[in-house]
């Protein structure tokens, strides 16, 4: 659980961090579809859901990048952690409640779905916003949509200072012989740009394309 910090003086970033945490306030929202076409047919053959494959593949993409991995700590210093760890929505069909629950992130996707799967089975029962305890700080946020396809999905966020990004999934859908999952990405423009964004959303398609890398 390393974090490393930041020398905002010396920071290849520091005019852009500097303009909009102060000057210009802003995150922004980007909404592509993501080809799943192959990562659905081999999750079926398998008998796994999308959902953990889903929350797998943007942790991939949240460690390519210390941008996306940038934030305060608990003492107010800018730095990036090393590792994180996904918190992600689970949905109480009774009562239409959801539950927030984090996984240990593991880049074997064997390891991480069974961690997974034990998490749901002890803690996916449990009512209220936060499921599982203990919740590290180097997390970040996971969600999912799956009753809408939607077009554009952008959370407004009263506070500045967060940083991470959070990410949202919906409910997929076919066009031809292809499928695709729309995914919503905020991210703080202190933080990350346009570029960035796109980077996040290419990686994001790669690795849903060759999933036979990691779903083994």
């Amino acid at each position: 659980m390393n974090f490393q910090t930041i020398e905002l003086d010396t920071w290849y970033r520091k005019s852009y961090f500097d303009h909009y945490m102060k000057d210009a306030k802003c995150s922004f929202s980007i909404t592509a579809n993501v080809k799943v076409t192959n990562l659905l047919a081999l999750l079926k053959k398998k008998k796994i859901k999308l959902y953990p494959a889903f929350i797998y593949i943007v942790s991939r993409v949240i460690h390519s990048r210390p941008e996306f991995r940038t934030t305060f700590d608990d003492k107010g210093r800018l730095g990036y952690w090393e590792q994180m760890h996904p918190c992600y929505a689970i949905f109480h069909q009774d009562d239409q409640t959801f539950s927030a629950l984090w996984t240990e992130y593991s880049d074997d996707f064997s390891q991480f779905y069974h961690q997974y799967l034990l998490d749901a089975e002890r803690f996916g029962d449990k009512r209220g916003l936060w499921a599982k305890p203990d919740i590290p700080p180097n997390t970040f946020s996971v969600s999912s949509i799956p009753w809408v396809s939607f077009t554009n999905f952008n959370l407004n966020l009263d506070n500045s200072e967060h940083l991470l990004p959070i990410i949202t999934n919906g409910k997929y859908f076919s066009e031809g012989r292809e499928t695709f999952l729309p995914v919503s990405l905020q991210v703080h423009h202190a933080v990350c740009d346009g570029y960035h964004a796109g980077a996040f959303m290419n990686e994001l398609a790669r690795l849903a394309a060759d999933c036979k890398e990691w779903l083994v």
